[in-house]
């Protein structure tokens, strides 16, 4: 049997309810093109405020694994999306205990290597959910 790595959980029970308290509107789950190489590139939501639109992804890493891994390849997506002029922000999301490099990629530690701010902002599940909880995303 796999293991559950669905971030719906997480997102229902504690991302949601603060964009809410935040006056936010979003839309779960949208396909918002293409992946460079191919694929659909679904993110976790659609966030918008004030006529600002911005992408949600969540990364859920509860042990170690391969969501570490991850993370460029998924800001190099959310950075196509941001630029093709459709929204103005991405937040790429880390939640879990299991991050060996959270900190690294919280703190722009892959800015030495890919130049993502201030398209994409990388951020820990609790400062995300604090910021959006009072409408400062």
């Amino acid at each position: 049997m796999g293991r559950n790595t669905s971030t719906g959980g997480i997102l229902e029970a504690m991302v949601l309810p603060a964009l809410n308290h935040g006056g936010y509107v979003w839309e779960k789950q949208v396909n918002i093109g293409r992946r460079p190489g191919g694929g659909l590139h679904k993110v976790d939501a659609v966030i918008a405020k004030n006529s600002r639109k911005m992408l949600l992804s969540l990364k859920w890493q509860q042990v170690g694994g391969t969501a570490e891994q991850k993370v460029p390849f998924e800001i190099i997506c959310l950075l196509e999306a941001v630029r093709s002029g459709e929204f103005e922000k991405a937040y790429l999301v880390l939640g879990g205990e299991g991050w060996r490099l959270r900190e690294f990629y919280t703190s722009g530690g892959l800015r030495n290597h890919i130049e993502y701010a201030p398209e994409v902002e990388i951020m820990t599940l609790e400062s995300f959910v604090g910021k959006a909880n009072v409408g400062k995303i």
